[in-house]
């Protein structure tokens, strides 16, 4: 079980960028956080993957507090970030240098296997698609076999075909694996289709305004009329998150509800959704 402890990021240019943010993540559990700029969406990622330290508070896992980058622990970024000068089978293996050679091309071909790219160990990145290199970009960090992994809008560059096509992927992978995942997306279809609680953070500095807990069966149709109306329930939320009125403090507020949706995208009194039987 991961859990984040009051995490609160201070940059020493004076930049807030998160402030007392608090969650648990189940095991096996896909928790997306969507919000507008400079919520602290990435700087939550990198505290816990120990790319940067808390200015107070603390990301545990399994009780271990997490100071610097963990085995257990991995993150996929925006982009691919894959070495030109490695074959894709050499990408992928980046960090199993530990293993003997044979177990290290095992692992390897499985990984390469498990995102649909059997028999590209050989090809350089340079020849392959967009879509290509973020499947490498997912073996290499599945390939570790990590206990949580952190997704930092790992297919915002792609076109919305490919982009459609690997998430539907990357659920298939979470029901073969269980591994806990972290989403920052700024898709909220994507959060939707994908997340089993969404998390709506406020900016400046970034703090959490609600969580709403998804009931929804997978796999999710995008136009099935109950995702529909969890999209309008985030867009509602996210307009909420940019409310700068005076007297509101939203982002001490909380919604554990099921999902449910208002009814228009401009938040009315919401109305509970009828779930997938």
């Amino acid at each position: 079980m991961l859990e984040l402890q009051n995490l609160t990021k201070v940059y020493p240019n004076g930049v807030h960028a998160l402030e007392a943010f608090s969650l648990t993540v189940r095991e096996g559990e896909i928790v997306a956080v969507i919000g507008g700029s400079g919520c602290g969406k990435s700087t939550l990622l990198r505290l816990i993957a120990g790319l940067e330290q808390p200015s107070r508070g603390r990301a545990v896992l399994d009780g271990a507090t997490l100071t610097q980058p963990h085995p257990l622990v991995n993150i996929i970024f925006q982009e691919p970030r894959l070495l030109p000068w490695l074959t894709v089978a050499g990408n992928v293996g980046f960090g199993l240098a530990d293993l003997a050679a044979n177990d290290r091309a095992l692992r390897v071909e499985e990984a390469l296997l498990r995102v649909g790219l059997a028999g590209y160990g050989g090809r350089w990145v340079k020849e392959l698609s967009g879509g290509q290199a973020q499947r490498v970009a997912i073996a290499r960090a599945l390939v570790t076999r990590p206990e949580v992994l952190l997704l930092d809008e790992p297919f915002s560059a792609l076109d919305a075909l490919t982009r459609a096509d690997l998430q539907d992927h990357l659920a298939d992978l979470w029901a073969e694996s269980g591994t806990t995942m972290i989403l920052v997306t700024h898709d909220i279809e994507e959060a939707a289709v994908l997340a089993d609680r969404i998390v709506v953070m406020r900016p400046w500095p970034g703090r959490k305004l609600e969580e709403i807990e998804i009931a929804l069966k997978r796999p999710r149709e995008r136009t099935a009329p109950e995702v529909e109306a969890l999209k309008r329930q985030l867009v509602a939320a996210l307009n909420r998150s940019l409310d700068r009125s005076p007297g509101r403090s939203p982002g001490r507020s909380t919604d554990r509800s099921p999902v449910r949706a208002p009814e228009n995208a401009l938040g009315s009194e919401p109305v509970r959704v009828p779930f997938v039987p």
